[in-house]
């Protein structure tokens, strides 16, 4: 019933905890339980009490009623438990062996009525004489654990195994989970800190309850049930309890480190978890130096290795969980399940039968004992630093890139290590001094380690010092004796480990090169020990028979820690470290050979070694130095040699460049032969290996290992010679680049510049031929021979060619003209390459040419005494360059300019005759200047023209391009006034009348042309011209020379040319005798000028007597009207001006005037366009006013001219703005014969309407005048009747006036005359043909190629027909 009511009320309690509030009799229900001995009674109180908890007040009340220890001893309860279910672990657990169960099981004492103890008994024997009545509930009984003797029923385990009675609700273990809740919600209501984060003082009253040494020790040692469950939750309170707890530092006491790592199971997480919280929070002795500030502080130390206890210190919990469960093998780890084994085992094997005496007295407690240090064989050969495990950090191959957190730190950690390492001491302590401590006899095969185990417990419990207070000296003894047999050292030898200064060294090499930026500001500390360990290894005689090689190592840091810091390189320079290097250097090149592979060490050694004075070369002390020991660059060289070894070639390349900072190095390496080294790798170059797109490694393609050798050697040759500018630039080295220029070509020693390696191995590697390079099979084959011989000589004797390649000539180079570092030939040949310096070629050439000067001076008189060779090299030579120089200006505008002042010099070479490719090249090259304005002017200033014109009379084949050069310098007005006064128009002159090819004779013309085009010199070249040649060729030739050459050839007789065979060949002949004299004079004395009298003139008998104004011929014009003139306008006005100065001479010459006049009439009739271009002039008025001169003659050209001006509407409206009708008026009464033309011209005149004209007909009373007329007879007149109609018409023109019709209406109709004719029509006595009787002939066509003889079209063509 009581055990109902106890499950009711924890049913109604749990769901109505909060209704109900706290429980009052908290206290009564926990003295139940203590005093209660049914085990159900027991598991519902513990229910009830659980579900008690859920208010923070019943807890109090559990606490003061002193419910923490009864729950406690309840706990102990779990060991009893043995039939838990075996959950599977990784690890084997640890079994107690048979004899240790059976002598474990006597735990118990218990006191007889006579107060004698009895004992030791099992527990299965206590249940015996409790089962026999031999003792009672009262007995007092006692066993290790307990506080003292006590009633065998208030000893838990004794009343629940031996009195108890009842069925249990709950086995052991779920008694214990129970618990440890309501443990674990209790220390929950009580945290450690406030809600501000501050520590809780004094420590909460729960905890501290349970830190007490009844309570702690048996929480802690349920960890020994092994239970997955009870183990989490245990860990679980310890932590809770832990917290902030000022206990903490002795926790380490109850075992608690011991029991978790003894734990089997996976689920290690909280264990991992309370370790983190407590293991370096441990006050526990350290005896031995450890080999971290971790290691020493963490009580984990002697239990597990380094790496682990620094991953759960620096990684936290769940990271070492995972690790500690799992298989790794990684430079911050090594562990795995088989060293979890070692450890349980060796824990278990610490603990002894403690862990099986729990199964007979669960009150025992554990007695602490430090356990030795565990040595795990997965360990023995490394060696760990920090956090890291430096055999496998330098394992770049498995664990490349390995993060490393602290470089600083780690790099500090590993210089402590390496000076352990190297003043590490034989061991103070012998294995027979050892055995002697533990009183065990030596043995040969010595002991294991349970034997020596059971010798240290033995004395150990005997010299503990709580129970021999003078045995502590003794104990100390005892604990170093049994370390020492359980530690390395007792099976190693003594002294340094040569392996573990290889990893340390290696190591750091790591840490400098991978970290190289945290590193830079912190000097190196470790040079003392570095150098100290290089010079002792390059002394060392069994150097390079040593399994473990210090000497490459130490160099390769030397390297690195140079690498990283300025500050290194000086302070290694300090230490000595450039002459021990040296040392190291010269020792292992001795060693290297054909059969040197990359990995030996000799070829590491120098590889560090040549790295390290790579970077220390960028420092000027380290550079002073390496000046100081020749020998340096000496073997730099040496390891040059062996091709094979291209790891090595490679750093060698990249030493030779750094020491090329140094112009005093420069010139050593230059003198050890470096360049023979260099030169030869680049011929290894596979360019189709870089342009195949293939992908590629330098550690699977060895013909990539090449390249980039090759490409190295490239960059070391532009920085030996100091090629490169910029950031890169080094020292300007004359010698070097006199050697490299001999060597490659200038060409290909340029491109060294460029920083462009592939290019120029590309071109290096194949057939090339082109300005600047012949390389092909033949000149490598030759270079590669010459290279290797000095190369072999220099190595072998240490001689070579005296001036290092610099005076080396390729066979096929010495054959070629080289100008500028250009085969001249090659580029005659590819005239449109690229020059890349085109303005310093053009300069070198005309150098070249200038050189060449004496030697052309020395064929010029030759030439005089007609002894000019046929050919030579030497004029060859010339004249390639003559072509060369051509090329380059076509080629490369803007580059003539560097001819200026060097004209005299090439016009000269035009006065070798005989020489006839040297001239046209000569003058192909004055031509090509012609388009620089600047080039002409100079031209002009240097006064050498005349050279120029000889040519056209000795070289015939050059007469075009003359012609075509004197056509672009006549832009300068110079050149033509010098043209003029050499008798430039006279040989000129001479290809156009006497050439027999007609494009000379076209390009002539055209030059012609522009002469008389220029706005100074032109008129005086036409007057000139004009006394040999009509002036119609100068204007044919300013239109068209060719239509000007083919007039030349044909026979005209026109207006504007008469031209036949006879007056052709009368110029032709004149011009071919001038030339010829003037030639042969000139020939002797280039200064000759052509003087040309004024009255020179080629006079032919056809154009004798022939009236020629403007270049017209009147007669012919006469015949010819429609003859489309070449200048209507300027001739209109010249033949109007001639009409006026005739009729305003005093003495009249009339045949002229009327040859004029007829001129005139005959052009207006023919072209009446004309006309409208007459009032604009300015003669009308002047033709009026003659018009009024009381002289018939003239009188009579005056109307004949107005007649055909009337027929023009300007010409009319000027006429009515001038006096016009008046003197019309005047001379119709002076030539009344002229009456009837000057009527129809006044009906055209009246006919356009125009008001002021009738205004000066009624002035001049012109209206009674012609009614006069209209009255008479008109007996001079021809044709009366038609005159009459004209006059009619006139009137009834005047009479149409809108301003004055009125008045003349007025006038006519006072005349009876004027009835008889006005109503008639007079249309029939008007004629539509021309009135005029000096129109004979109808109109032609004209132009410039017209056969005189031939007949004339009717119509006026538009413009001249084609030849």
């Amino acid at each position: 019933m009581k055990c109902q009511c106890l499950q009711a009320m924890t049913i109604v309690y749990g769901r109505c905890h909060e209704e109900i509030g706290s429980f009052n009799d908290t206290k009564y229900i926990i003295g139940m339980l203590e005093r209660s001995t049914d085990k159900m009674e027991r598991d519902r109180l513990l229910l009830f009490l659980q579900k008690l908890t859920l208010n923070r007040k019943n807890v109090k009340e559990m606490m003061d009623a002193n419910g923490s220890r009864v729950l406690v001893d309840l706990l102990t309860l779990a060991h009893m438990h043995t039939s838990r279910a075996t959950v599977p672990t990784q690890s084997n657990v640890i079994e107690a062996s048979p004899d240790m169960w059976r002598e474990s099981e006597k735990e118990w004492y218990y006191g007889n009525l006579e107060k004698e103890r009895r004992g030791p008994f099992s527990l299965v024997e206590m249940k015996e004489l409790y089962d026999g009545g031999t003792i009672h509930i009262k007995t007092r009984c006692w066993a290790q654990g307990l506080d003292g003797w006590r009633p065998l029923y208030t000893i838990p385990q004794l009343k629940w195994c031996l009195v108890a009675s009842g069925a249990a609700v709950m086995n052991e273990s779920d008694l214990a989970t129970l618990i440890l809740n309501m443990l674990i919600r209790i220390c929950e209501y009580y945290p450690s800190r406030d809600a501000d984060g501050a520590i809780v003082r004094p420590l909460p009253r729960a905890k501290r309850l349970l830190s007490e040494a009844h309570c702690l020790p048996h929480l802690v040692q349920l960890l020994l049930t092994f239970d997955p469950i009870l183990v989490e939750k245990v860990a679980t309170l310890l932590c809770l309890v832990m917290q902030d707890n000022p206990c903490i530092s002795r926790l380490y006491l109850t075992g608690v480190f011991f029991f978790i790592m003894m734990y089997t199971g996976s689920n290690v997480l909280p264990l991992a978890n309370f370790l983190k919280y407590t293991h370096m929070k441990q006050a526990f002795r350290v005896d031995d130096a450890r080999s971290t500030d971790i290691m020493q502080q963490s009580i984990l130390g002697h239990i597990m290795p380094d790496a682990m206890v620094c991953y759960l210190e620096n990684y936290g919990a769940e990271k070492f969980a995972e690790i500690f469960l799992g298989e790794f093998d990684t430079p911050e780890a090594i562990w795995s399940g088989e060293m979890r084994r070692l450890m349980i085992e060796k824990i278990a094997a610490h603990l002894g039968e403690f862990s099986p005496r729990l199964h007979s007295n669960t009150r025992a407690l554990y007695q602490y004992c430090p356990i030795p240090a565990v040595n795990y064989p997965q360990l023995e050969e490394e060696l760990f630093c920090s956090i890291y495990y430096l055999r496998h950090l330098c394992d770049t191959q498995h664990f490349p890139n390995w993060p490393i957190k602290e470089p600083v730190k780690l790099l500090k950690d590993i210089l402590d290590a390496w000076k352990q390492e190297v003043e590490k001491k034989p061991p103070t302590m012998s294995i027979d001094d050892a055995y002697k401590v533990l009183e065990l006899k030596a043995a040969a095969g010595g002991y294991d380690e349970n034997k020596i185990r059971k010798a240290y417990f033995r004395l150990a419990q005997k010299f503990h010092p709580d129970k021999n207070p003078d045995g502590r000296d003794m104990f100390e003894q005892v604990n170093k004796a049994y370390e020492f047999l359980c530690s390395k050292s007792s099976k190693t030898g003594a002294g340094p480990d040569p392996q573990n200064i290889v990893l340390i060294l290696r190591s750091q090499s790591i840490l400098f090169g991978r970290h190289k930026d945290e590193l830079h500001p912190y000097k190196y500390a470790g040079y003392p020990m570095l150098i100290k360990t290089i010079r002792m290894e390059t002394g060392d005689d069994a150097l390079f028979s040593k399994p473990a090689a210090l000497l490459p190592a130490a160099t390769e840091l030397a390297y690195h820690t140079v690498n990283c810091s300025a500050l290194n390189a000086e302070e290694l320079r300090r230490e000595q470290g450039i002459e021990y290097l040296e040392e190291a250097l010269s020792r292992c090149t001795a060693m290297l050979g054909a059969g040197s592979a990359p990995g030996d060490m000799v070829v590491q050694v120098c590889t560090h070694v040549t790295k390290c004075y790579a970077v220390a070369a960028q420092f000027e002390g380290c550079r002073g130095k390496i000046l100081e020991k020749p020998a340096i660059v000496k073997e730099l060289c040496r390891s040059l040699f062996f091709k094979h070894l291209t790891q090595l070639c490679t750093i060698a390349a990249e030493c030779v460049s750094a020491f090329a900072v140094d112009h005093d190095l420069q010139t050593r390496m230059f003198e050890a032969g470096a360049l023979y080294h260099l030169l030869l790798f680049l011929f290894n170059y596979d360019y189709t290996l870089d342009e195949g797109g293939v992908a590629k490694s330098s550690d699977t393609n060895q013909q990539a290992v090449a390249n980039s050798l090759a490409k190295l050697s490239v960059w070391a040759l532009s920085r030996l010679g100091g090629y490169l500018s910029d950031a890169h630039a080094t020292p300007h080295n004359k010698s070097i680049q006199t050697a490299v220029e001999a060597l490659l070509t200038p060409y290909l020693a340029k491109k060294l510049s460029d920083n462009e390696p592939e290019k120029l191995l590309k071109i290096l590697n194949s057939n090339t031929e082109n300005p600047y390079l012949i390389w092909d099979n033949a000149t490598r084959a030759e270079l590669a021979e010459y290279l290797e011989v000095e190369q072999t000589r220099k190595i072998r004797t240490g001689e070579c060619d005296p001036s290092y390649g610099a005076v080396f000539v390729f066979s096929v180079h010495a054959k070629e003209l080289i100008v500028g570092d250009v085969f001249v030939r090659i580029y005659n040949e590819q005239p449109s390459f690229i020059i890349e310096r085109a303005k310093k070629f053009t300069i070198d050439l005309l150098e070249y040419l200038a050189s060449q000067a004496q030697y052309l001076y020395s064929l010029l008189q030759l030439e005089k005494s007609g002894k000019v060779p046929d050919s030579s090299t030497r004029l060859r030579q010339v004249e390639m360059a003559l072509e060369a120089l051509r090329n380059i200006i076509q080629n490369n505008p803007g580059v003539e300019i560097q001819c200026i002042g060097q004209f005299r010099l090439l016009f000269c070479l035009l006065r070798l005759n005989g020489c006839d490719r040297l001239q046209q090249h000569a003058l192909e090259v004055i031509a090509s200047v012609t388009k620089n304005l600047e080039c002409v002017n100079d031209i002009a200033a240097s006064k050498v023209l005349v050279y120029l014109l000889l040519l056209l009379n000795s070289l015939p084949v050059c007469q075009l391009t003359v012609i075509e050069t004197l056509y672009a310098l006549t832009s300068s007005t110079m050149i033509i006034k010098e043209a003029v006064q050499k008798g430039g128009l006279l040989y000129l002159l001479d290809l156009f009348c006497n050439s027999t090819n007609p494009q000379v004779r076209e390009k002539t013309a055209e030059l012609f042309a522009k002469m008389l085009a220029d706005k100074l010199l032109g008129p005086r070249v036409r007057i000139i011209l004009a006394k040999f040649l009509p002036g119609i060729f100068m204007d044919a030739m300013r239109d068209s020379p060719q239509t000007a050459a083919h007039m030349f050839d044909g026979t005209h007789e026109n207006p504007e040319l008469i031209w036949n065979e006879s007056v052709r060949h009368k110029v032709m002949v004149t011009i071919k005798r001038m030339k010829h004299e003037f030639y042969n004079a000139q020939l002797e004395n280039p200064d000759f000028l052509w003087n040309l009298s004024e009255e020179m003139e080629v006079i032919y008998a056809e154009v004798r007597g022939e009236l020629m104004i403007g270049d017209v011929y009147l007669r012919i014009l006469v015949s010819n009207p429609g003859w489309v003139l070449r200048k209507p306008k300027e001739f209109t006005s010249e033949l109007l001006d001639k009409f006026i100065a005739l009729c305003s001479s005093k003495q009249v010459d009339g045949e002229t005037l009327e040859a004029v006049t007829q001129a005139i009439v005959s052009l207006f009739s023919a072209q009446r366009n004309l006309c409208d271009q007459v009032p604009g002039l300015g003669h009308i008025p002047l033709i009026f006013e003659a018009m009024a001169c009381r002289n018939g003659t003239v009188s009579k050209a005056a109307i004949l001219v107005t007649h055909q001006l009337a027929n023009s509407e300007s010409c009319i409206q000027t006429m009515a703005q001038v006096e016009s009708i008046a003197p019309m008026k005047l001379a119709m009464k002076i030539r009344k014969d002229m009456i009837g033309l000057a009527c129809e011209t006044i009906n055209k005149l009246f006919q356009k309407e125009q008001d002021e004209l009738v205004l000066q007909a009624i002035k001049a009373e012109m209206v009674p005048y012609l009614l006069g007329l209209l009255d008479g007879a008109l007996p001079d007149v021809e044709n009366p009747a038609g005159t009459k109609a004209q006059i009619v018409k006139a009137l009834k023109a005047m009479a149409r006036s809108l301003k004055f019709g009125e008045q003349i209406n007025a006038m006519l109709s006072k005349s009876t005359v004027w009835s008889q004719y006005k109503e008639q029509m007079h249309d029939l006595f008007i004629s539509d043909t021309n009135t005029a009787g000096y129109l004979t002939g109808a109109p032609g066509m004209a132009g410039y190629l017209t056969q005189g003889n031939s007949r004339m079209p009717t119509a006026v063509p538009v413009a001249p027909p084609e030849p």
